[in-house]
């Protein structure tokens, strides 16, 4: 009887602690390329124990995700139209329930919700001349409206503050100029009041013009801190910037090359496809702020980018 009571006891203390685990109530979900020839991009979805890899998507298109809220992914899509015209489309964790939500045309970026999902901030486009400009969409109706109105500029993958009330998002002032470097700025939600947040180290060449200087941004509330990556010192590394101006630093040395990332809801845990160098296949890694335990999750063969958090069902 005592071996049944310690057994149970030992047991039952482990079912509590994996029920305890956040990481079971969420999926990462992330894009593949399928199929270079056709040009096929899918969304997948895994594990953060590296189990459960599954396509999602399954369709001849270019599918890529950005963003979750909860257990609606958000991801774009040419399906249905031209080659490369981009659609904002959602999906449960399973890929199931799939709709379009707006007819705005969009730009490849990165995006984000506030109040409790109802509004998106993407980077869209109206027609051949208006493009790369901010806009909100409603999420239940698709309505959307501008935000921001300077057509000679880039205007690309923003994200709410924790409390909706600002953006942060690269911005590049002449979209044709190759010496120019995109950088996040800060702006309030409206897009009124734009300051700049980054600034590339003016001695450091190694970038080319086409590399991202400061990449997509992502706010940790628990840290305080608007993450994103940027080649410097000749590889791209995962650096860390507060919203209120202080000097980035590189969040960690992975020994390797750091790309996009997303945090999870808890913002402890970091999705981030790493790769070995700038040609090299990317796979997704899990990385615990607290402990600092990189754990890989995917293997190849082709590259596993933009892992997104999404919350099962």
């Amino acid at each position: 009887m005592k071996h049944f009571v310690f057994l149970f006891a030992l047991f039952g203390y482990s079912i509590i602690s994996i029920a305890q685990n956040p990481l079971l109530d969420y999926k990462i979900a992330y894009n593949q390329l399928e199929n270079r020839d056709k040009n096929d991009y899918e969304v997948y979805t895994i594990n953060p124990d590296g189990t459960g890899k599954t396509n999602i998507t399954q369709d001849d298109d270019v599918a890529w995700t950005y963003h979750a809220y909860k257990d609606k992914l958000y991801w774009i899509s040419d399906r249905d139209t031209c080659y490369r015209c981009y659609y904002l489309y959602r999906s449960d964790a399973d890929g199931q329930g799939i709709e379009k939500v707006s007819g705005l045309r969009l730009e490849d970026s990165w995006m984000a919700t506030r109040k409790k999902g109802c509004e998106m901030v993407v980077a869209g486009r109206v027609g051949k001349e208006l493009r790369h400009q901010l806009f909100i969409i409603d999420t239940d109706s698709g309505k959307f409206r501008q935000i921001t109105n300077d057509t000679t500029a880039i205007h690309s993958d923003p994200t709410f503050s924790p409390d909706g009330k600002q953006i942060v998002y690269r911005y590049k002032k002449h979209k044709r100029d190759r010496s120019e470097k995109a950088e996040l700025w800060l702006a309030n939600a409206d897009g009124s009041d734009p300051r700049q947040l980054t600034y590339y180290p003016p001695a450091d060449t190694t970038a080319e013009w086409h590399a991202y200087h400061a990449g997509p941004p992502h706010w940790n509330a628990r840290l305080g801190l608007i993450t994103y990556q940027s080649k410097q010192g000749g590889k791209y590394r995962l650096m860390a910037v507060s919203p209120h101006g202080k000097p980035p630093f590189e969040l960690n040395d992975f020994g390797m090359e750091a790309g996009w990332h997303d945090w999870s809801p808890d913002g402890r845990y970091l999705a981030v496809e790493l790769f070995k160098d700038g040609d090299a296949p990317s796979d997704i890694y899990l990385w615990d702020y607290e402990t600092k335990k990189l754990t890989q999750l995917t293997d190849g063969p082709g590259y596993e980018s933009s892992p997104v958090w999404v919350r099962k069902r």
